[in-house]
């Protein structure tokens, strides 16, 4: 076995460990945490990232970000019930190869260069509890945690025209077992500095009806057992909405890291008799200490 084989297994079991035990860390916080996902735009979990490779093509052999944060959130798409949820922040990256993230999940970089990055992950979706809103939700069924596959692409456009795009469509196994993705754009606004970089842009989700029938429809049985009459979504588009971005670099270690979005469910959620609110917001806050 050469050395090089050696040490990329050795890569290997570090990031299982460590993203296993990520894993845990958020499956046995409070349950009015592990809801739903994030209404934050999937760009804004790696805002950045692949406009530091543009500007400082000498990617650091580890980067390591752990933390701690929460966010002010909906429990769940289309639901006006909303809580504070706290939990880890982890963002490991190695060689501009592999990365381990509590926002992408655990995954590799496929193709990378200064504009261009396609990778697959692995991540997971939070699902849906009744008992989080049981006045609201009684009789329709629970939509356990469940793991997900995931496809992603970022493209910087170019040093003088610093937008950066970006494609993602995620496999659930388990849960909805459905299809749901999400194209987005953003870029650096102005006063992003060394110490101090914001961004912003819109984005777009999509989903198969697997997913959105899970999510926002009501069968024959659950609307016997429920206050919703019968509905069938149908596959297209979700939701679209904007976020904002912004990281502080306090000393050389400390980051502070603000998100906050906004989105409107669109199509065949809007129209779910499941869904109260059509446009709903979110504001999350990161401490993270970079080693």
């Amino acid at each position: 076995m050469t050395r090089a084989t050696m040490d990329r297994r050795y890569l290997a079991c570090r990031l299982c460990v460590v993203w296993f035990a990520v894993l845990g860390l958020m499956l046995a916080a409070p349950r009015a945490w592990a809801q739903t996902p994030s209404p934050l735009a999937e760009w804004q979990y790696s805002s950045g990232i692949q406009l530091q490779r543009l500007f400082e093509p000498a990617v650091p052999n580890w980067q390591i970000e752990l933390g701690v944060g929460g966010q002010y959130a909906p429990i769940s798409d289309g639901l006006d019930r909303y809580r504070v949820q706290p939990g880890p922040s982890v963002d490991v990256r190695y060689r501009d190869r592999a990365f381990l993230s509590t926002g992408e999940g655990f995954g590799v970089n496929l193709i990378t260069d200064a504009h261009f990055r396609m990778g697959v992950a692995v991540t997971y979706d939070l699902g849906r509890l009744v008992r989080s809103d049981f006045s609201h939700l009684h009789g329709l069924e629970n939509i356990q945690v469940s793991p997900e596959g995931k496809i992603f692409a970022e493209w910087a456009l170019a040093r003088w025209f610093p937008v950066t795009v970006r494609v993602d469509a995620r496999r659930q196994f388990g849960g909805t077992d459905g299809w749901i993705g999400d194209v987005g754009a953003y870029t650096p606004l102005p006063g992003s500095s060394r110490s101090f970089a914001w961004f912003a842009g819109p984005t777009a989700t999509f989903a198969n009806q697997r997913y959105l029938n899970s999510y926002f429809g009501v069968t024959d049985y659950e609307s016997t057992q429920s206050a919703f009459r019968p509905y069938s979504a149908q596959a297209g588009l979700k939701s679209a909405g904007v976020g904002v971005s912004a990281a502080w670099l306090i000393t050389p270690h400390w980051i502070a890291n603000v998100s906050g979005g906004g989105n409107r469910l669109l199509a065949s959620a809007a129209q779910s008799p499941i869904t109260e609110s059509k446009t709903q917001g979110v504001v999350a806050f990161t401490m993270l200490y970079k080693f």
